[in-house]
């Protein structure tokens, strides 16, 4: 009897398992507005970046980016580091590598 091929690699090879499932919608949703994808460009670009910028960068109120900052920060995705007055900002690396390693490397 001949084996069955398969067009291509079963689907469940990598599945996540629910928690994981969970705590990623979590941070996608976190990730689901676009003054919050630009404050994650500025900051993965700049290294870190001070709260005291984002304002005039986004053209946004300052309690407006200091509630998109908290999501972010709560998400895990961003830390934050209290300097004298102002917030500073910084990719919580291992987070976002946790995030693309669900994800799985892009096919050719």
């Amino acid at each position: 009897m001949a084996s069955k091929q398969w067009c291509c690699p079963p689907l469940l090879t990598g599945a996540v398992e629910e928690a994981e499932a969970d705590e990623l919608a979590q941070i996608f949703k976190a990730l689901g507005d676009p003054v919050r994808v630009k404050l994650v460009n500025i900051v993965a670009n700049a290294d870190e970046a001070c709260a005291c910028d984002f304002p005039e960068a986004l053209g946004k109120s300052q309690p407006t980016i200091s509630h998109h900052l908290s999501i972010l920060v709560k998400a895990g995705i961003l830390e934050r580091e209290q300097r004298g007055k102002w917030a500073w900002f910084r990719i919580n690396q291992p987070r976002l590598e946790s995030i693309c390693a669900v994800l799985g490397p892009i096919a050719p």
